[in-house]
């Protein structure tokens, strides 16, 4: 399981899986890698025939990926996978920044050597993914490094924000540098911010998080300028 999945499922921990679950772990999957594209449609009958299972848990997949912006649902018209938005993709970003930039300010107030250590072993593992070339894991070491902010901030539910808003760019970061290529730039991103948490510098380390976040500004203008049937037809 990659870490996108592993994001998706943590609401599910502890309950039983069922048809729905699966059909929604596929298809998110699908979309996420981008083997289903923005635009392709999907049909309800032919999900429901390859899972082998009745039409309804197909409907509720389907609703929960609409509720992620994943999908778009048209009565009476096929179901397709959704296109980009770029004034949704602003407002996501805009949503990550300020909560992000108050989970920095606070991570640098409450850090203390507990959260320096949790921090030191993050950047550990991510480090040792990079030499490895493990894409999948780096991504969940990814999720797991904001989730230790959020946690050393003390602002824990901070988190669900932030992981909801980074699963609507995902599909973006997919058409950007490969993983393999952004991963020590990433990590480096993380030691830094690590290290003015750890000092306690809040400025320094909202300057390098913004930096961060900003790194998406090429591959959105790559986007509209190369794959334009991907984004919404109001926003070009």
């Amino acid at each position: 399981m990659n870490g996108e999945e592993s994001m998706v499922q943590i609401a599910q921990n502890g309950e039983r899986r069922t048809s729905v679950d699966d059909v929604f772990d596929y298809l998110y999957d699908e979309i996420l890698s981008l083997r289903l594209r923005p635009g392709d449609k999907i049909s309800e009958a032919e999900v429901a025939t390859m899972f082998g299972v009745s039409r309804q848990p197909v409907r509720d997949a389907f609703s929960r990926l609409a509720n992620l912006d994943l999908l778009l649902i048209r009565p009476q018209r096929a179901t397709e996978v959704k296109r980009f938005s770029m004034r949704e993709i602003t407002k996501s970003r805009f949503v990550r920044s300020a909560v992000e930039r108050e989970v920095l300010r606070r991570a640098a107030l409450y850090c203390d050597a507990e959260g320096a250590a949790l921090l030191d072993a993050a950047l550990v593992a991510q480090e040792k993914a990079v030499e490895e070339g493990d894409v999948d894991g780096f991504g969940a070491l990814d999720y797991e490094f904001h989730r230790t902010l959020c946690v050393i901030a003390r602002a824990d539910f901070a988190f669900d924000v932030i992981m909801a808003e980074k699963s609507k760019v995902d599909r973006l970061c997919m058409l950007g540098l490969s993983k393999e290529y952004r991963m020590p730039a990433l990590v480096e991103d993380h030691r830094t911010i690590a290290e003015a948490v750890k000092r306690h510098d809040a400025e320094a380390a909202i300057e390098v998080g913004t930096l961060h976040l900003s790194r998406l500004d090429e591959t959105i203008e790559r986007v509209a300028k190369t794959n334009a049937t991907y984004i919404e037809p109001d926003d070009l």
